[in-house]
């Protein structure tokens, strides 16, 4: 059994390492509400003026609408390809399959340097002009390994005899895949969208090396960065950045844990009626 002592001091070193990754990101947002233009501890005050800065900067805002705007497209074409690559790995076996696997997680794996660097000369090699659509496509580069994870993994504890009893019923293919299937794996894919684009929201180097002129969210905070005096303006915009990052974060953990409940339910009841 663990001493008092042991358990005393393994709280006590808990409590260190989240107060040296969030404390941080906590002084920012305090800073976001400090009316002074130069930081300074404790702040003077209360004040919501640079998030009304912030929201009439035409800059800031369309960085934010264009950030939004690949966010979104990225998750889409990764939910249309890592749900598809998923069901076709766990459905059939082939040679290959592990390498693709393999393939398929590692950009997450690789700096976004590399990435960026590896997309920037392909887009230069083949002519094409960055755009909004060279950001997307790099951004679906690791977005789709975050569907592709929360489906494969969900499809790999789904239970067989759910497919195998739809079939022995009288469904055809398509049916037990739309009503059987997809009601399975759905939690896995509106979880693992919401992390996707969370992760695409904001990246910042795949994006400086795939966006040209264009500004998307993070790359409009380093540039003001390097004037002082919009300091302040920045933690608003920072600390807007945090709470739309970790909204979706949070429900996908959710909704992972809601469908986890409900398969294990599914499980059962098929488990009883074999019984029966």
């Amino acid at each position: 059994m663990e001493s008092t002592g042991l358990k005393a001091a393994l709280r006590v070193w808990v409590a260190l390492v989240l107060l040296f990754l969030f404390l941080p990101i906590l002084l920012i947002v305090i800073y976001a509400f400090d009316p002074a233009t130069v930081e300074s501890w404790p702040i003077q005050g209360l004040t919501l003026h640079w998030f009304s800065v912030a929201w009439h900067d035409e800059g800031a805002r369309s960085a934010f609408l264009l950030s939004v705007k690949v966010g979104l497209l990225a998750t889409g074409i990764a939910l249309v390809l890592g749900s598809a690559v998923a069901y076709a790995l766990n459905q059939f076996k082939f040679f290959g399959r592990d390498a693709i696997s393999f393939l398929l997680v590692l950009p997450i794996a690789l700096p976004g340097i590399v990435t960026g660097l590896a997309l920037n000369s392909f887009f230069t090699f083949t002519s094409i002009q960055l755009s909004l659509w060279t950001i997307v496509i790099g951004h679906a580069t690791f977005c789709i390994v975050m569907v592709f994870n929360n489906v494969i993994a969900r499809l790999r504890r789904t239970p067989g005899s759910l497919a195998e009893a739809s079939i022995d019923l009288g469904a055809r293919g398509w049916q037990t895949q739309l009503y059987v299937m997809m009601p399975s794996v759905a939690t896995a894919l509106v979880s693992g969208g919401l992390l996707a684009f969370a992760l695409s929201f904001d990246e910042v180097v795949v994006t400086v090396f795939t966006s040209g002129a264009q500004n998307t969210l993070p790359i409009w905070i380093f540039g003001q960065l390097r004037l002082a005096q919009h300091l302040p303006e920045v933690n608003a915009v920072v600390s807007i950045v945090i709470v739309l990052t970790i909204i979706p974060v949070l429900l996908a953990a959710r909704i992972a844990g809601a469908g986890a409940g409900s398969r294990t339910a599914r499980a059962a009841a098929v488990q009883d009626t074999g019984r029966i």
